[in-house]
């Protein structure tokens, strides 16, 4: 009969049945992609409201990862804002290959190190105020190490003490495990984000945040040891 549907063919139309490969989380996950796609967009249009976004969305977080990195203050602030230069200056180079976060997060991951670096000839790498950190961004703010993380020697420490312990341990760390440790215990972030901001690959990446969980427990224990048996 001229008209009717194909054999096998669904009735279109009102009435229609919803399609059975919809998936929910998929749209969600596109609706997100092409609202950063939109901001990514305004961003490379120079639209200083679109970088006012930025600002107010990353600061504080920027701030917090460097600050980790560096243990220092004053280098915090001012590299910081070199971050945010530098998005704006290289927004035309990005190609979108993963979240603009990640992005973001590299270009402070990688400045710090070039930080350290400078720092290290100097001789002023050493963690100065390091302790100073719990006012601004204490580890107990984070979702990864903390000092539940590490195995204390006596009940009769104070939490608070060897959180100090732990930050300071922290900056005692080589710079490669450091970044490593903070990216995935401190900052939370997946394997997979810390292989792309560290362009390192996914091995290496679990070996060095390994390494560097075993240089901070032993770092904690030695000094929590040390003051155990100093108040004997």
């Amino acid at each position: 009969m001229r008209g009717s549907p194909a054999s096998g063919e669904a009735p279109r139309g009102r009435g229609a049945p919803p399609r059975a490969d919809v998936d929910p989380a998929r749209d969600a996950a596109l609706h997100l992609d092409a609202a950063e796609a939109q901001f990514i967009a305004r961003l490379v249009a120079r639209d200083e409201g679109a970088f006012n976004e930025l600002v107010v969305m990353y600061e504080r977080r920027v701030f917090a990862l460097v600050y980790r990195m560096l243990g220092r203050r004053d280098e915090a602030e001012d590299l910081s804002q070199e971050v945010f230069v530098q998005v704006f200056k290289a927004i035309d180079h990005f190609r979108g290959e993963s979240k603009l976060s990640t992005w973001i997060y590299r270009i402070a991951v990688n400045l710090c190190k070039n930080r350290t670096k400078y720092l290290s000839r100097r001789h002023a790498g050493a963690q100065d105020d390091i302790d100073a950190m719990a006012e601004r961004v204490p580890l107990s703010a984070a979702k990864g190490v903390s000092v539940g993380d590490v195995s204390r020697p006596d009940e009769l420490v104070e939490g608070m003490q060897l959180e100090a312990v732990v930050k300071h341990a922290i900056g005692q760390l080589d710079p490669e495990f450091r970044e490593a440790l903070i990216l995935r215990d401190v900052e939370d972030m997946s394997y997979e984000e810390i292989a792309s901001i560290t362009g390192l690959p996914d091995g290496t990446v679990k070996s060095r945040i390994h390494r560097a969980r075993g240089q901070l427990r032993a770092l904690v224990e030695k000094v929590m040891g040390e003051k155990v048996r100093g108040g004997k």
